[in-house]
């Protein structure tokens, strides 16, 4: 009888620590596929949507590397408020505040995107991994860069110049230069290295600004082109989202539309701190051709994109299914960011 109540309580205890033993490895596996989730999936916060708890350095008194701004009473603040994590206009939230020379908000909201994937964004620049371990992000990355590369031309040849005779700011020209090179370039050099050696060339710029050493052209005849270019890139976004076929007529693989879905969150991403920027370094011209609530609607429409976030994967549904079709989810926003920006510059035009 006592061996057999021994035994009991030895079996109670047996069965209770597999028990315990079974609950702390399911708990362990779950925060595993969360991590994993995390690592393939680019929902990690973007300094368009979060400063990440970022304390600004102050630079000629208001201004920081990191991108951040300053309020009216001189204490530093990130470009977002902490109403609205996606620094929000008024259908989000406040808008941010900006305050300094002009430029000095559009250089940082140019910056600060490219910057936090080099630098931040965990394992880094991807594109030229040798084993490519993730795919959305690199495709959110590339789409990132391009925003980038297309303003940072855009600054270099109109808006930093009186025009097409004077002389190219030399940092400026040495960003443009480095972010030509190829995304999945490796070595000699890599690609992250030039990057963050246009990100370097960026910031000695906006140095100059503050300092009164450079010009930054807050004309319409400066924004229309940038205006136009945003627009082609985001166009090309917009076709690939809606497109059901490829050029060589096959249909729309599931693994194609994530990636294009990833770019043109990517392209808004980084549209949308710019836009922002754009709200106040050309403001006066805004207001005088009727161009404030066309960008507003821009802006607005960049934070419908930015803020999608897919639950694990895309799904290529059918369009009458009950399932998403996320790429049609993204198109919508993209088609509005691309008409309105069109119709901006348009406007800007008359």
């Amino acid at each position: 009888m006592v061996q057999s109540d021994v035994a009991g309580k030895e079996f109670q205890i047996f069965l209770w620590a597999r028990i315990a033993g079974g609950l702390i490895a399911a708990v362990f596996l779950v925060w595993i596929a969360v991590k994993l989730i995390g690592y393939i999936h680019p929902t990690d916060s973007h300094p368009s949507e979060n400063t990440h708890g970022a304390t600004p350095a102050t630079e000629a008194g208001t201004h920081s590397e990191n991108p951040a701004c300053a309020t009216t009473d001189g204490h530093s603040m990130p470009l977002e408020t902490a109403d609205d994590p996606h620094g929000g206009d008024t259908a989000h939230g406040t808008a941010p505040v900006f305050s300094g020379p002009k430029g000095v908000a559009f250089v940082e909201a140019l910056i600060s995107p490219l910057e936090y994937e080099l630098k931040e964004r965990f394992w880094g620049w991807r594109p030229n991994d040798i084993i490519q371990f993730t795919d959305n992000v690199n495709q959110y990355q590339l789409g990132v860069l391009e925003v980038t590369r297309r303003i940072s031309t855009r600054l270099t040849e109109n808006i930093s110049r009186t025009g097409s005779t004077a002389a190219i700011n030399k940092y400026l020209e040495r960003a443009m230069n480095a972010l030509m090179i190829r995304a999945d370039r490796y070595l000699f050099p890599s690609a992250e290295n030039q990057y963050i050696e246009a990100v370097e060339n960026l910031k000695r710029y906006k140095k100059q600004l503050i300092s009164g050493e450079a010009s930054f052209y807050n004309r319409a005849d400066n924004l229309i082109p940038l205006l136009e270019s945003l627009a082609e890139l985001v166009g090309s976004c917009d076709e690939n989202l809606v497109k059901h076929t490829e050029s060589n007529g096959e249909p729309v693989s599931t693994f194609s539309a994530d990636n294009y879905y990833y770019y043109a969150k990517g392209v808004a991403s980084a549209l949308l701190p710019v836009l922002h920027a754009i709200e106040y370094d050309f403001e006066r011209i805004l207001e005088v051709r009727s161009g404030a609530d066309i960008l507003h609607h821009a802006v607005e429409s960049c934070h419908h994109a930015a803020e999608m976030e897919p639950w694990l994967f895309i799904t290529e549904s059918s369009l009458n299914g009950i399932f998403a079709n996320h790429r049609a989810n993204m198109a919508a926003p993209i088609s509005h960011i691309r008409f309105y920006i069109s119709l901006l510059a348009s406007t800007l035009a008359t």
